[in-house]
């Protein structure tokens, strides 16, 4: 009956983990989409504002983009290894 009881906790908690891991990526894809749709429209906003400035807006939207994108990878390869567990 002991037995039963610690295998049922223990199946629980590995189905909240892959549940947790889950939710996890898909905030972090969702959070990067949202920054970068963010960055996108401000820096069109931005170019459209002042076009002589646009190289630079352009390189620095870029830029933090690709750091956007660096923080969402971090978080899915996370998710995936709290999964890689169970």
């Amino acid at each position: 009956m002991l037995q039963e009881a610690a295998t049922a906790v223990a199946n629980n908690n590995q189905g909240l983990a892959l549940i947790g891991a889950g939710i996890g990526a898909g905030l972090a894809v969702i959070g990067a989409g949202m920054g970068i749709g963010r960055i996108g429209g401000s820096a069109v906003e931005g170019m459209a504002r002042q076009p002589e400035a646009a190289g630079k807006i352009q390189t620095a939207a870029l830029i933090l983009a690709a750091f956007i994108e660096g923080a969402a990878l971090f978080g899915i390869v996370v998710a995936f290894s709290i999964q890689g567990k169970f």
